[in-house]
């Protein structure tokens, strides 16, 4: 059991990593720049920002193993924002690493994407390889030790308007149309949240010491296809509206470009049920479409 510090614990994928965490009887501090709504009476939450190192400082000292899920995660975001995104994802990053180093933490944990080795992502992908990068040449230079979680299309509970399926439910239930930009024949590899908070945990496993992990769904699946199940589910079957063009950033049938970098794909061998999985999401939307959370989004 450790101390474990999560930045950027309120947030989608954070807020489970550390509920995650609680379970497994580790002592949790969340560090974000708003209080967590999924705060547990059992986690201790610091308000800061990652560009703030004095309360960086304050939430990492103590720590066996700290997590960073802080970041400029949406692309579209990002390929509008390259400044910005380059202050929170590579020198936020930076930051905390060398909170860690001063602090003696024994793990590093580094939410990063399946986007690192493409060549598409924006300038969402080149701060993610750069951060990446520092990570290692942490290692190198300070043996501070990493782990690095490549993740791929995530759904689930307590996601917001950034989510792309979390936007498709929402519209559908508005506006009675299951539609998407994009290329027709894009495929992606869903993961529950869940899958990939419990597999984010696994990580900390001595055998992922120092090595780059990627959590994706367990096949790949067309996006058409899936509009097509969420139509049928959702009792709309005519409804699905797909919108061929391209949309810039974003990979079609494959992320992965050749390049030498790998990374091992972690696999559990129980997983949420894709089905199941948007049962869960629509009334999760549904219950949440007029908080002002997501009017705000």
């Amino acid at each position: 059991m450790s101390t474990v510090c999560v930045i950027g614990g309120a947030g989608f994928l954070g807020s489970h990593v550390a509920d995650e965490l609680s379970e497994g009887g580790n002592s949790v501090r969340i560090y974000d720049r708003a209080t967590s709504p999924w705060l547990r009476p059992d986690q201790e939450m610091i308000v800061g920002d990652v560009l703030d190192v004095e309360k960086l400082t304050r939430a990492i000292a103590g720590s066996d193993v700290v997590y960073n899920f802080a970041a400029m995660s949406d692309l579209n975001d990002a390929l509008a924002k390259p400044l910005e995104t380059v202050q929170v994802n590579v020198l936020g990053t930076v930051n905390v690493l060398e909170v860690c180093r001063l602090h003696a933490v024994r793990r590093f944990l580094y939410a990063s994407t399946v986007y690192v080795y493409s060549r598409e992502g924006g300038f969402y992908r080149c701060s993610k390889q750069a951060a990446e990068h520092y990570v290692e040449e942490f290692q190198r230079a300070f043996g501070l030790d990493f782990t690095i979680l490549r993740y791929g299309s995530l759904y689930g509970p307590r996601a917001d308007a950034r989510n792309g399926l979390y936007r498709i439910v929402r519209d559908a239930l508005t506006e009675g149309v299951i539609s998407y930009q994009g290329n027709p024949e894009s495929i992606r590899e869903y993961i529950h949240v869940t899958d990939a908070a419990r597999a984010s945990v696994a990580a900390l496993d001595g055998e992922f010491r120092n090595e780059s992990v990627v959590l994706t769904g367990h096949q790949p699946m067309r996006v058409l296809d899936l509009l097509k199940m969420l139509a049928e589910i959702m009792g709309m079957p005519d409804a699905v509206k797909f919108r061929d063009q391209t949309y810039a950033g974003h990979y079609v049938r494959t992320p992965y470009a050749y390049l030498p970098k790998l990374g091992r794909k972690y696999t559990a061998a129980l997983h949420v049920d894709l089905g199941q999985g948007l049962l869960h999401l629509i009334d999760e939307v549904r219950a949440t479409m007029s908080s002002p959370r997501d009017r705000s989004s």
